[in-house]
């Protein structure tokens, strides 16, 4: 018999080296049925059931939580290029209370999710706007992705959005080593991370990217 979703859930952020609340774990878990009762109508992920939610979404997403506050233990502010479903916006949100998320995606149905989402569970460092990512003029600690696009249109695309010494962060499956090679000769890849996320079968990075300084 598989465990419940909440024993999982437990299990998973504390393989993950994170110290979650029962009220962060709450946010997480009406985060999955909201998905789940959203995704009927708009179709926001393919994914269906509420264990591969969990672990395919959620544990997936949690599993950047630990590296980003290593790498940019100063950042305040992320952005999340091509959102979605709020991922990993939603669950950033939740696991860094700390942090001021802005998730943007082309598709209205998406950030009216993410909005209403926000609202349900009282996410006040949460918000979501409707436009393309180059339409924006502020700027971000960290820009993030989880698989919005190749590294070069996500750089190129989000560049004025980057704070001075700020970090893109790039979620991946495989390590993109081709993409790596095709990047702008003035963009440095720092660090491509293997992550390990909890009962997922299937290779997980994090490819950490900043212009290059100038000598």
């Amino acid at each position: 018999m598989s465990l419940g979703l909440e024993t999982r859930l437990r299990l998973g952020s504390e393989l993950l080296g994170l110290r979650l609340s029962d009220a962060q774990h709450q946010h997480l878990l009406t985060y999955i049925d909201l998905l789940q009762k959203w995704n009927r109508v708009y179709n926001l992920t393919a994914v269906k059931d509420p264990e591969q939610m969990l672990t395919q979404h959620v544990l997936d997403c949690l599993a950047v939580v630990s590296p980003l506050k290593k790498k940019a233990p100063w950042a305040k502010s992320l952005l999340d290029v091509g959102a979605g479903g709020g991922l990993p916006s939603v669950v950033l949100a939740i696991a860094c209370p700390d942090l001021t998320v802005l998730a943007v995606d082309a598709v209205a149905k998406k950030t009216a999710f993410i909005q209403s989402t926000a609202h349900t569970l009282g996410l006040a460092n949460l918000q979501a706007q409707h436009a393309r990512v180059e339409s924006l003029t502020q700027t971000f600690d960290v820009v993030g992705s989880r698989a919005y696009a190749s590294l070069t249109d996500f750089v190129i695309t989000s560049r004025v959005c980057l704070a001075p010494d700020g970090w893109w962060m790039a979620m991946k499956g495989l390590v993109p080593a081709e993409e790596i090679a095709q990047l702008p000769s003035d963009i440095e890849v720092d660090q491509t991370q293997l992550l390990s996320v909890p009962d997922l079968d299937a290779q997980r990075c994090l490819v950490w990217m900043r212009p290059k300084q100038a000598i």
